[in-house]
């Protein structure tokens, strides 16, 4: 069975409170997109899971993978069979694209599928917020209002499907604490649970990215990114979660240039 696990970009990013367990409270929309890792699993007649990769190299213990550690997380309460799994990784890691919490997600999903738990979406997502808070998002995978530490997800009335977004990632890592480390939490300057009242033309000034202001003082690359980005005709260009990544909307497909060609780049949809 294979899945195609999609990235999401954060459409706005407010970081409003921190919180007595040390986590933060944000706001922010979800989207997903096209650009999508490849996970393919299929049952054997041994036991446990043997998980490989494919395409970017990925660092650390193989254990530690969402992946397996979603086989892990549904084994201690089903008795299931061998898995052969393998993943084709595309999506940047640490990019701010939510490339690990798609994969791992969508592993649920696929062993859901191939030992028939008959899990309902409700319940998967309560397996996947224990693999991150970002996971449940990929559950169903539909434009959300996240708040909370982004766990708690709201469906919103959001229509910006087949809208043409150029993803961009200049090979920076950011990692979470060092951009938590220059934010201060404050209200939300606007409430992105009515962006669709908002004409587009206005979205630059109120759709902001807390994390910008940390990330781009030191790592520039990515504030110029925005900008040429714009340059380019983008109606709206911003920095992805904690980033390194950037992308634009645009209305038509343009050939984008002076983009370093060591940059990965990416030309995709909004589903």
């Amino acid at each position: 069975m294979i899945a195609f696990a999609n990235a999401k970009i954060n459409l706005g990013l407010f970081v409003t409170e921190r919180r007595p367990d040390g986590f933060h409270n944000l706001e922010s929309i979800f989207l997903p997109v096209s650009l999508c890792d490849v996970v393919e699993a299929v049952r054997t007649d041994g036991e446990g899971i043997q998980f490989t990769t494919q395409g970017r190299e990925i660092d650390g213990d193989i254990e530690t993978n969402l992946c397996v550690r979603a086989y892990r997380l549904l084994s201690r309460d089903f008795e299931l069979g061998g898995v052969d799994a393998t993943m084709l990784k595309n999506i940047p890691i640490g990019a701010g694209l939510g490339g690990g919490s798609s994969d791992g997600a969508h592993m649920l999903k696929i062993l859901n599928s191939l030992f028939e738990l008959k899990l309902s979406t409700e319940e998967l997502k309560h397996y996947a917020a224990q693999l991150g808070s970002d996971c449940p998002f990929f559950i169903e995978n539909a434009p959300c209002f996240v708040h909370g530490r982004g766990e708690i997800l709201e469906p919103i009335n959001l229509s910006l499907q087949g809208q043409h977004v150029v993803i961009i990632h200049p090979g920076i890592h950011v990692s979470t604490a060092e951009a938590y480390r220059g934010i201060t939490p404050k209200s939300a300057p606007f409430d992105l649970r009515v962006i669709s009242q908002l004409p587009r033309d206005q979205w630059q000034q109120e759709v902001t990215n807390d994390f910008e202001d940390s990330v781009c003082v030191h790592h520039p690359s990515i504030s110029q990114l925005i900008a040429l980005l714009l340059l380019e005709g983008a109606w709206y260009a911003r920095m992805s979660g904690s980033g390194s990544a950037v992308y634009g909307f645009f209305d038509n497909q343009v050939e984008l240039k002076n983009i370093p060609a060591d940059y990965f780049s990416y030309w995709g949809t909004v589903l």
